[in-house]
């Protein structure tokens, strides 16, 4: 996952572009997790976030596994809570600044 970007095929074989959002090694898990989106919007028009699990040393491309338990799901989404957080706070003491 060091590029910025990867395709995927999904199930109409149609081939996706999806943006690397962040990497990170759980040090709960051990394992490595790829956060990304394809700039999909759901139902509500929020771009979606995927989250799925990674090999960082694997050779000629990454095999993407998916995420199987609560416990790995509330790591990932804590760590996208701090995220929106913080860019709220950074965004609200920006517009602060300006005033």
């Amino acid at each position: 996952m060091e590029k910025n970007t990867f395709t995927v095929v999904n199930d109409q074989g149609q081939e996706i572009t999806c943006y690397v959002l962040f990497t990170f090694e759980s040090d709960e898990t051990h394992k490595n997790y790829v956060v990304y989106t394809d700039n999909s919007v759901d139902s509500n028009g929020k771009i979606q976030v995927f989250a799925s699990i990674y090999d960082p040393n694997e050779e000629g491309g990454t095999t993407l596994l998916p995420i199987e338990t609560d416990k790995e799901w509330k790591i990932i989404e804590t760590i996208l809570s701090s995220l929106q957080e913080e860019i709220k706070n950074k965004k609200e003491q920006k517009e602060t600044d300006e005033q």
